[in-house]
């Protein structure tokens, strides 16, 4: 009996150790909208990712937000680690990156961003995409150098160059979130 009890209790133990040991990704550091210096090896990688140098990656809660969901597989109405969407990926990553709140579906999000000029674009602006003939059906989130964040039906969340040839095609719009006044009562 004394045995099976010690035996338990290794694997259990054991079980235990296994678990702790996995690696994790780093936590976002700050407050969304806060602006915080990011780890070495997250600006290494996605300095490397988008051709740009490691100095140029500043926003380390937004390239720790990417490192953390890269990869989550693209689910229609999903906005967790088990699957998400394009418009749920940049909600999220709007809020918790940004503090900006915007509405949950492309179709509502086109609605608060005021355009501009792809030339203008800089960390955080919506690019808006015209996919199997409707419009807005997809929404990624602009970086640098012409890259942007999305949730892909393919890939799940990528970065991708705006100018791929695919992509490009498909552009229709793009702009700054403009900030919602939460404190003004409604007719103000």
């Amino acid at each position: 009996m004394k045995k099976k009890l010690y035996l338990f209790c290794f694997l259990l133990a054991f079980a235990a150790v296994l678990t702790s040991c996995h690696s994790r990704k780093a936590a976002m550091r700050g407050e969304p909208g806060e602006v915080v210096k990011p780890q070495v090896s997250v600006a290494e990688k996605y300095s490397a990712i988008m051709g740009v140098e490691k100095n140029d990656i500043q926003n380390g809660r937004l390239y720790e937000f990417i490192d953390d969901w890269m990869g989550t597989p693209y689910h229609f109405g999903g906005q967790d680690k088990s699957g998400v969407d394009c418009s749920g990926l940049a909600q999220l990553l709007e809020a918790q990156v940004f503090g900006v709140k915007i509405p949950r579906s492309t179709s509502e999000q086109i609605n608060v961003i005021k355009r501009k000029y792809e030339e203008e674009l800089v960390e955080g602006d919506l690019i808006f995409f015209d996919y199997d003939g409707k419009k807005f059906s997809h929404v990624g989130v602009y970086l640098q150098n012409g890259y942007f964040v999305h949730a892909s039906s393919t890939k799940g969340v990528t970065i991708t160059r705006l100018h791929d040839p695919y992509t490009y095609k498909y552009f229709s719009r793009c702009g700054s979130v403009i900030a919602q006044d939460t404190n003004s009562a409604p007719g103000k």
